[in-house]
C-alpha cells in the first residue's frame, strides 16, 4: 500500500464530508475520484498529502513513498525562469550534479597550476568519476530531451520553452507544473481537474501517457471520455461515504444502478418479511398459545439488521432554456474575416455561416484561436471582415472569463438583478433554486462560492435572456459529472441554435451536430457530429499514409471538406463539396465489393430493428419488475427475472454484432 485512509472521519465544522472511510492506495493504480459539486474530492486529497488532519482514523503513507500534488492553488507560484527551467526543476539532483561535474572539471583543469599535491588530484579524480557514474545512473544527460517532449505533448512550441514563465496565462501555468509533477515521476501522482487546461490533443497525449505511468495516479476530472480511458477503478465520494469500484467510469455506471436495484429489492423483500412478522404478533400476542411464537417474532425483528431504503440521490439542475422568438434561417454570416496578434495569424480571408437548428462545437488545439473566434462572433473582439447578424437573432454569450466578471461582493440575487432582465425577485429566486441555490444562499456573496458554484451563477445569468442563438465558452468547467449531463439533456431540447468551444469530449459528442475546424486560418466545416468527424479524419489519415504520407488532396486546393454522412444507418456515402482525396477513382466498379457492402447494409438494418424490438421488450420487464403485483407472485416474478436477463443478454450480443457489421461496412465504403 502507498497511501489510504482507515476509518476516517472529516469534518468541517457541523458538516461531515467523509465518516468512518477507508480506502487504501495500491501501487500501479489508475483510480478516478468522482462526486457531486461540494462532496470532498479536493478535501480527500489534502487529506492524503497531509494538508488537512482527520477528527478521528488514520491516514497512512508507507515510508519513502513520494506524493506529487496538482491543484489549483500552485498557481501562486511565480518566477521569471523560462518555462524549460521550471520543469527542469523536476531534476534538482541531476542539476545539482551538472554544477559539481562542472565545477570539479574546471578544479582537475587548473590542477597543475594550483599546487594541488597528487593525492589531492587522485580524490578530486575520484568525486569527478563518482559524479560521472551517479549522473548516468540517473539518466542525467537525456533529461533536456525528456523535459522538451513532455512540454511538447502538452502543448507547448519550440519557441515558447526559452519564454519566461510569467509571460503565460494561468491554464498554461498549469500546463508548465503538471510537466515538472510527471517528470519527477512520483509513486503517487494526486491530479485535481488537470483537463480544465488541456486542450484536445494535450488531454489525448495525457491519456497515454498516464495509461503507461509508473506509478499509482488518483485523478479528480468531469471528462467522461478521459476517465473511461485511463482509470481502473473509481472511487465515489457518496453521502459521506466512500464507494469502489473496479472498472472504468462507464463500468461504475452501469454497477452503481445494479447496486441500489439490488438493495431497494432487498429493502423491499425485508419490509415485506417486516409487516407479515407484525401481523403475526398483532393477532396472536393476546392468545395464550401463541404468545410464546408471538414473543419470538418480536425478537427476531427487534435482532433484525435493518435494511435501509436506497435511491440515487442527485443535486438536480432544473435547466429549460426558453426562445421568446424564431430567427431567420441565417443567423451569422462571417465573410472575408481576417483576425491577428501581431505576426500571429489566428484566421486569414475566411468564411462561414450559422444556420438555425445549428449546434456547433469549435474544434482544435489550444492556440489555433476558437476562443477568440467564438468573441469575434460574439462581438467581443476586433476584426477586419464583415459579420452579418440575420432577422430576429437575439444573442447571448457565456466567456470563461465571466467567472471572473462576476462581482465577487453582490450576493447571488443582487449578481441576478444586475443582469438586467427585468424579471421580479421571486422569478430570480425560482431560477437560481433551479440551479440548486435555495433558502439562505440566495443571500451567499459571490466571493464564498466554489467554481463550480461560481459557474452555475454564471450559466444562470446566460440563460437569463431567452436568447435564441447561445455562445458558449468552456461551459462544462467546474461543473460535476451529473451537472453536465443535465446541461447534455437541456441543450438537446433547445430550441434555439448555439456555438461552444469545450474540450469536454463526452460534451461535444452529445451536443454538437456540427463541425468546425479553424485549419490553416481557415474554418473548415464538417455537417456532422463529433464521433463522425473523428472517423472521418481518421480515414484522411488512413489514405494519406497508404499514398506514400502524402496529403491525397489531388489538384483542387480550394474544396474543403464536407462531412460525409454518417454511416449509422448503413446509407451510400454522399459528399458535398468533398476535397478531391475523397474522389473514387475511375476504373471498372467491384460488383462482388458493392455487393457485399450491399449485404452487410441489410444486416445492419435487421440488427436496428431488432434492438429496437428487445430495447421495447426490455423497458416493459423493467415496468413490470418494479410493479407490486409483479413481486406479490413468486413465480411471476422469478418467471419475468429470468425474461429479464434472457433479454439482456441478447441485447449485449446483438450490440456487439451491430459494432462488428458497422466496422465491416466502414471498410467496405473505405475500399469502394
Amino acid at each position: 500500500m502507498l497511501a489510504g485512509l482507515t476509518n476516517v472521519t472529516f469534518e468541517f465544522g457541523a458538516r461531515a464530508i467523509v465518516e468512518d472511510a477507508t480506502w487504501h492506495i495500491q501501487p500501479n493504480e489508475r483510480i478516478g475520484l468522482i462526486g457531486y459539486n461540494g462532496t470532498g474530492k479536493s478535501t480527500l486529497l489534502k487529506l492524503l498529502v497531509g494538508q488537512y488532519q482527520p477528527s478521528e482514523g488514520t491516514v497512512e503513507r508507507s515510508r519513502g513513498t513520494s506524493i506529487g500534488y496538482l491543484h489549483q492553488d500552485l498557481l501562486s507560484f511565480d518566477t521569471s525562469d523560462s518555462i524549460l527551467q521550471v520543469a527542469l526543476g523536476a531534476f534538482e539532483r541531476v542539476m545539482q550534479l551538472e554544477k559539481e561535474i562542472e565545477e570539479l572539471g574546471k578544479q582537475l583543469e587548473n590542477s597543475p597550476t594550483s599546487g594541488l599535491s597528487a593525492e589531492e588530484t587522485d580524490a578530486l579524480l575520484h568525486k569527478y568519476s563518482d559524479r560521472l557514474h551517479e549522473m548516468d545512473t540517473l539518466d542525467g544527460y537525456n533529461i533536456h530531451h525528456k523535459t522538451e517532449e513532455v512540454l511538447q505533448g502538452l502543448g507547448f512550441s519550440n519557441a515558447d520553452l526559452q519564454r519566461p514563465y510569467r509571460e503565460f496565462s494561468g491554464g498554461w501555468r498549469m500546463r508548465v507544473l503538471l510537466a515538472k509533477m510527471i517528470l519527477q515521476q512520483p509513486d503517487l501522482l494526486l491530479l485535481d481537474e488537470p483537463t480544465n487546461h488541456l486542450d484536445l490533443p494535450s488531454i489525448e497525449w495525457l491519456e497515454k501517457y498516464l495509461v503507461h505511468y509508473q506509478g499509482s495516479v488518483v485523478i479528480v476530472s468531469h471528462d467522461k471520455y478521459f476517465l473511461d480511458r485511463m482509470v481502473t477503478k473509481i472511487v465515489e465520494v457518496y453521502q459521506r461515504q466512500l464507494h469502489i469500484y473496479n472498472g472504468n467510469y462507464s463500468y461504475y455506471e452501469t454497477e452503481k444502478v445494479q447496486r441500489v436495484e439490488l438493495q431497494q429489492r432487498a429493502f423491499e423483500n425485508q419490509q415485506d418479511y417486516i409487516r407479515q412478522q407484525e401481523r403475526f404478533i398483532e393477532r396472536f400476542k393476546a392468545k395464550a398459545s401463541k404468545a410464546a411464537a408471538a414473543q419470538s417474532a418480536m425478537k427476531r425483528l427487534e435482532k433484525l439488521d435493518r435494511i435501509e431504503d436506497v435511491a440515487i440521490e442527485r443535486p438536480n439542475i432544473r435547466i429549460n432554456f426558453q426562445v421568446d422568438k424564431v430567427p431567420g434561417k441565417v443567423l451569422c454570416e462571417l465573410k472575408h474575416i481576417t483576425k491577428k496578434f501581431g505576426d500571429n495569424t489566428i484566421v486569414e480571408d475566411t468564411h462561414a455561416e450559422i444556420n438555425r437548428g445549428n449546434k456547433i462545437a469549435l474544434i482544435g488545439a489550444n492556440g489555433k484561436g476558437k476562443s477568440t473566434l467564438l468573441r469575434i462572433i460574439a462581438g467581443a473582439e476586433s476584426f477586419t471582415g464583415e459579420r452579418k447578424w440575420g432577422h430576429n437573432v437575439d444573442e447571448s454569450f457565456y466567456a470563461q472569463h465571466q467567472l471572473e466578471a462576476l462581482d465577487v461582493n453582490n450576493t447571488l440575487i443582487e449578481e441576478m438583478k444586475a443582469a438586467g432582465s427585468q424579471k421580479t425577485e421571486q422569478e430570480l429566486r425560482n431560477l437560481l433554486g433551479c440551479f440548486l441555490f435555495g433558502g439562505d444562499d440566495i443571500d451567499k456573496k459571490i466571493k464564498v462560492l466554489s467554481g463550480g458554484e461560481k459557474a452555475r451563477v454564471a450559466l444562470a445569468k446566460t440563460i437569463i435572456s431567452k436568447a435564441n442563438f447561445l455562445m458558449l465558452d468552456e461551459p462544462t468547467n467546474h461543473l460535476d459529472l451529473h451537472s453536465v449531463e443535465l446541461l447534455i439533456d437541456a441543450l438537446n431540447k433547445y430550441e434555439g441554435s448555439l456555438i461552444f468551444v469545450s474540450h469536454d469530449r463526452y460534451f461535444v459528442s452529445k451536443v454538437a451536430n456540427t463541425i468546425w475546424e479553424i485549419d490553416n486560418h481557415k474554418i473548415k466545416t464538417f455537417d456532422g457530429g463529433y464521433e463522425e468527424w473523428n472517423e472521418w479524419k481518421e480515414r484522411q489519415k488512413q489514405r494519406a499514409e497508404a499514398a506514400g504520407g502524402q496529403k491525397a488532396e489531388g489538384g483542387n486546393k480550394k474544396a474543403e471538406p464536407k462531412a460525409e454522412p454518417a454511416p449509422k444507418k448503413a446509407e451510400p456515402v454522399q459528399e458535398a463539396k468533398a476535397p478531391v482525396a475523397e474522389v473514387k477513382p475511375q476504373g471498372p466498379i467491384n460488383k462482388e465489393l458493392k455487393k457485399e457492402l450491399q449485404k452487410q447494409q441489410k444486416v445492419f438494418q435487421q440488427l436496428e430493428e431488432k434492438i429496437g424490438q428487445l430495447n421495447q421488450q426490455k423497458t416493459t420487464l423493467e415496468a413490470q419488475l418494479t410493479a407490486p403485483d409483479t413481486y406479490s407472485d413468486r413465480n411471476r416474478f422469478v418467471q419475468t427475472e429470468t425474461d429479464y436477463k434472457k433479454v439482456s443478454e441478447e441485447l449485449q450480443r446483438l450490440n456487439k454484432q451491430y459494432e462488428e457489421v458497422f466496422e465491416k461496412i466502414m471498410e467496405l465504403e473505405a475500399q469502394a
